[in-house]
């Protein structure tokens, strides 16, 4: 089973440039979970599966802690989801940061990561 995320929008501080550590952009991040415990189908109980709204908290807490990196930033939001939810096999995000300095219009850049749970 997977469990989705979409197009979460965050203002955050992450950037190489001193300045997007003082203006900040918007970001949008993207998560995929796979979870194999699919006992929650049957049971209809939230204990019984991953809370999108503790994966919220979990991301929103990350994003707030200034990096020059969003590949950093992937790094941290995969780990701390792995480490607080036990149900959770791996995990894709995608996080694009809506309006980088690179001196030209366009859609964001962004990373991409999958993780999948060590054994």
């Amino acid at each position: 089973m997977v469990i989705s995320l979409n197009d979460i929008r965050i203002f955050a501080y992450h950037g190489v440039m001193p300045q997007e550590h003082i203006v900040g952009d918007w970001y949008t991040i993207n998560l995929q979970l796979t979870v194999s415990n699919e006992i929650a189908t049957q049971s209809d109980l939230i204990s019984d599966t991953v809370d999108y709204s503790k994966v919220f908290e979990v991301v929103k807490r990350e994003m707030q802690i200034p990096s020059k990196l969003i590949e950093h930033v992937c790094g941290r939001i995969t780990q701390a989801i792995l480490d607080q939810f036990s149900l959770v096999d791996a995990i894709r995000i995608t996080i694009i940061k809506q309006n980088p300095p690179i001196g030209a219009e366009c859609g964001g850049c962004g990373v991409e990561l999958t993780q999948q749970r060590q054994q």
